[in-house]
């Protein structure tokens, strides 16, 4: 069996075995483990595995350590794919700071998985493809001139220097996952705010802004709420909405 190998890491056996079925059953793909902790997922963390679906909510350690102790390998580690119910500011802000290739809420069906695994493929088809091509980013010509060596192709090297593309991922037409992300980071689960303030926050216009919220709204990701002031029409303001216990 070849394609890429991916260990899944969750706490919940139930969880963790349904998306180790997803990801047996994605043709491009090989279940190479699991693990139920982040200490466990990095000792299994080896040349064999070259992506994690990541939990946050581990019984360990959190999953935004793991992803810390990760980045420790530099430009040899996996890719990490989260597919958690963590959907606070904090933890969404630490998660893509780590340069994660998507961020998954659950629940989710196996075809959305499915769709996100392939663009990932695509993308990563994409990036072994150019290395030998595109041109050099600064870091990399700092990196060639201190050491003499280069390797192309560094994930939090690329990204750091080149915005990323946004691309739809199971999403309604005209959104895109790089940005719902920036939107569900600007929300928060006690304060909440306008389309206006979340529009600022985004660099969007407040019509963009609108269509994410109103997605996610639809998705019971955030609340949404009025409030009424002396007159002219009611303030739409919009908060994240509790997050299950995983």
């Amino acid at each position: 069996m070849s394609g890429i190998r991916v260990l899944v890491v969750d706490d919940d056996p139930g969880a963790r075995a349904l998306h180790a079925r997803f990801i047996a059953e994605t043709p491009g793909f090989e279940l190479v483990g699991t693990a139920g902790t982040g200490v466990a997922a990095l000792a299994q963390v080896t040349d064999d595995v070259e992506l994690l679906l990541l939990d946050m909510r581990l019984p360990d350690i959190s999953g935004v350590e793991v992803l810390h102790r990760l980045r420790a390998f530099g430009t040899g580690g996996p890719d990490v794919l989260v597919i958690s119910s963590s959907r606070d500011q904090v933890t969404v802000r630490q998660a893509l700071a780590a340069h994660v290739v998507g961020y998954l809420i659950k629940p989710f069906t196996q075809d959305v998985l499915r769709r996100r695994l392939e663009e990932y493929a695509a993308r990563r088809s994409a990036r072994e493809g150019d290395e030998h091509d595109r041109p050099l980013a600064q870091g990399e010509v700092d990196r060639l001139l201190a050491t003499g060596t280069v390797r192309l192709g560094d994930r939090a090297g690329d990204r750091a220097s080149t915005p990323p593309r946004e691309q739809s991922s199971g999403l309604p037409k005209g959104l895109a996952e790089v940005t719902l992300a920036r939107v569900i980071a600007a929300l928060d689960p006690v304060t909440s705010r306008s389309a206006s303030d979340i529009a600022a926050a985004c660099s969007l216009s407040r019509a963009t802004a609108r269509r994410y919220l109103d997605h996610l709204v639809a998705t019971g990701v955030i609340d949404l709420a009025h409030r009424y002031g002396k007159r002219g029409r009611p303030q739409v303001l919009y908060r994240l909405a509790p997050s299950p216990d995983a």
